[in-house]
């Protein structure tokens, strides 16, 4: 690392100004402060310092998401298998390399448009790369349908950086979540490649992998069938494990798990928050159940759909949650709650985690205010 840091300084002249390699400024000093905590990392003001900045706690979360990334591919290969019939006769790697190279372009896709616009937006500025579509580029995969288009995902991922983040003002300055935000503009835009019975599950073969299904085929979600009034097939085992149809990243609960040990062991996210979301849901779908509404136990809301995935790694956003330690059980709990209302009340909306998040977005700011305007009202009441 030592030399590595001393190869970076000699070649630094070249992409500062006046260097031959000046346009490519913002990419070098991303790539410098990717690889080494810089040693100053604001111009003015009075900061507290730390051990860690936001491009590794960035680093940490994208290492939570692999699990359920490395799942998802191996679930979009075993779903194409099992609706062929050929599950039995194929191996492990060849169910896992179809998914694989089924899910690689999103991920690329995303990476590339989302990290080009933040590119261009640098050199407008004349700053560094932020780091903060890091985690977006990978959440965005996760939260799709395998059959979501490409040139939408393209439109999607535009319209959400440059207008839910970089008209803000950038990492640590947007109100809503990018990746909730491309997930709404899709579903909105276009509801036909996002939900229905056709869009979850890989028809076509891959470089000779995989099974080419029928152009009529299709297979709903388990919310997607207590939507149209039928008895989910899955088994409860299944929907932990996550073998069940669903968009990419968000149907197994023991991966998304293994995040969540990820990201609180670290410090990265809160478990107020996360624990509050769970809470909110657990207990609204046990009213709705008590009420006769749904047919699904509450647990089973728990586990099914973007609910677990949304509460780990989308609702602990820090920078678009609620910040105060009070306001982060009623953000959570809100954010459960409506998930679970929306589901139950709107069949046309099986999901309703995006919904919950974007809306929790919307009024975490109105929560803290709240919280620590209550906090001032206390302690002037104790000076009286």
């Amino acid at each position: 690392m030592s030399a590595l840091k001393k190869y970076i300084n000699k070649i630094k002249p070249n992409f500062q100004e006046g260097g031959k390699l000046h346009a490519f400024r913002s990419v070098f000093d991303g790539f410098e402060t990717f690889l080494f905590v810089p040693n100053e990392t604001s111009k003015s003001g009075v900061h507290i310092h730390d051990a860690i900045d936001s491009k590794r706690i960035m680093s940490m979360v994208v290492i939570a998401l692999l699990p359920a990334l490395l799942f998802g591919m191996y679930n979009v290969g075993y779903q194409n298998y099992l609706y062929a019939g050929t599950l039995a006769s194929a191996s492990f790697w060849e169910i896992f390399f179809y998914g694989f190279l089924a899910v690689l372009p999103k991920v690329l896709v995303s990476y590339i448009v989302g990290l080009g616009i933040e590119f261009i937006v640098a050199q407008w500025k004349g700053e560094e790369i932020q780091e903060g579509y890091l985690v977006s580029g990978m959440i965005i995969p996760l939260i799709l349908p395998i059959n979501c288009p490409l040139w939408i995902l393209i439109i999607a991922i535009a319209f959400a950086v440059i207008f839910a983040k970089e008209i803000w003002g950038g990492t640590g300055m947007n109100i809503f979540n990018v990746a909730v935000a491309t997930r709404l503009f899709l579903f909105f835009s276009y509801p036909s490649k996002m939900t229905g019975d056709t869009v979850w599950v890989a028809t076509d073969k891959i470089f000779g992998l995989g099974n080419q299904l029928p152009d009529a085929f299709t297979a709903a979600t388990p919310l997607g069938e207590v939507a149209q009034g039928v008895v989910p097939q899955a088994s409860l085992n299944d929907m932990i494990i996550g073998l069940i149809p669903g968009s990419i990243g968000e149907t197994s609960v023991i991966a998304i798990a293994i995040g969540a040990v990820i990201l609180l062991w670290t410090g990265v996210a809160s478990w107020k928050t996360m624990l509050s979301v769970f809470l909110g849901g657990g207990l609204m779908a046990v009213l709705f159940k008590s009420l006769g509404m749904t047919e699904l136990e509450w647990y089973e809301h728990i586990v099914l759909g973007g609910f677990c995935f949304g509460a780990v790694f989308m609702a602990t956003d820090p920078v678009t949650s609620a910040r105060t330690e009070c306001g982060k059980w009623y953000y959570g709990f809100i954010i459960g709650a409506l998930a679970v209302i929306v589901r139950v009340m709107n069949p046309g909306y099986p999901e309703g985690m995006m919904l919950a998040i974007f809306f929790g977005n919307m009024i975490a700011p109105l929560i803290d205010y709240c919280v620590v305007q209550r906090n001032i009202s206390r302690r002037v009441n104790r000076v009286k």
